[in-house]
């Protein structure tokens, strides 16, 4: 059995977010997938197989972090519709019968994958008492970005602000479902990209995602609103680093990325 792993959301090796990626036949037991997500230990492992012809979606898929499944994840879904294209087991388009409903992933000529996705609805609300303590900045807007996205959304001051966060992880845990995406202004347009972000997800077993297609989901939107425009380019400032290009489409985010395939090996697992 195959199995690869793929820097998402990257132009070349070693940055971006990677993930786990295993084409199979069926779905075994959760356990088993629960397990090998725990051994591949990045922030998830995508599992896929494909479906009967003549249904809504082409192939089913679901994503793991080393301590639980999730309902949705952006940069593990662009990794496996890279592993398919790059490979041949699906050409053109995909569509992915998921926990969010139906994603659709459209690779491009020149590498690039666009994913389709739920634009998350955001809500103000209050900024909770002692999450300014626990992320290390003081929020000057406070959202929630619903069931599927599961986040409180912060945004700060400015980038600075962004970059120089070093959070209390365990407190964070008590802040939302997910975690705590946390956002500001480019400083600099010109440098790139139109807003920054970090995420940190302690109660899915990740201090901080290297780069996260489903939070853009809701950025998408808040920075639309901010800014005046449709389409931006948005940087994740982890270790790692990655941009995620972002087109709102009304009740649709398109993310857009590219993917490097770093190992393809043997997985010796029955």
């Amino acid at each position: 059995m195959r199995i690869r792993i793929v820097d998402a959301f990257a132009e070349r090796a070693f940055a971006g977010n990677p993930a786990g990626v295993v084409l199979l036949d069926g779905f075994p037991d959760d356990g088993w997938m629960q397990n090998v997500a725990m051994e591949v230990n990045h922030a998830e492992t995508a599992f896929a197989h494909p479906l009967p012809e003549g249904g809504e979606a082409d192939w089913a898929l679901r994503w793991f972090t080393p301590v639980t499944e999730v309902a949705m994840c952006g940069h593990a879904t662009l990794a496996t519709a890279h592993v398919m294209s790059t490979t041949g087991a699906h050409t053109g388009p995909v569509r992915f019968a998921t926990r969010s409903g139906v994603l659709v992933a459209s690779p491009g000529p020149d590498g690039t994958v666009t994913l389709d996705f739920p634009t998350a609805p955001l809500t103000r609300v209050e900024a909770p008492e002692g999450v300014a303590e626990a992320l290390g900045a003081e929020p000057v807007a406070a959202f929630d970005t619903g069931a599927n996205v599961g986040d409180l959304l912060l945004e700060l001051a400015d980038e600075k602000t962004v970059l120089g966060l070093s959070p209390d992880h365990r407190a964070l845990g008590a802040y939302s479902a997910r975690g705590i995406i946390a956002t500001a202004r480019a400083d600099d347009p010109e440098r790139g990209y139109d807003y920054v972000s970090r995420c940190f997800f302690p109660n899915v077993g990740i201090d901080e995602d290297p780069v996260t297609g489903s939070a853009h989901t809701a950025l998408a939107p808040h920075w639309s609103g901010r800014l005046g425009t449709a389409d931006l380019r948005g940087f994740q400032a982890s270790r790692r680093g990655g941009l995620v290009r972002t087109s709102l489409r009304g009740g649709r985010t398109l993310l857009s990325g590219r993917a490097v395939t770093v190992i393809d090996g043997e997985l010796l697992t029955p």
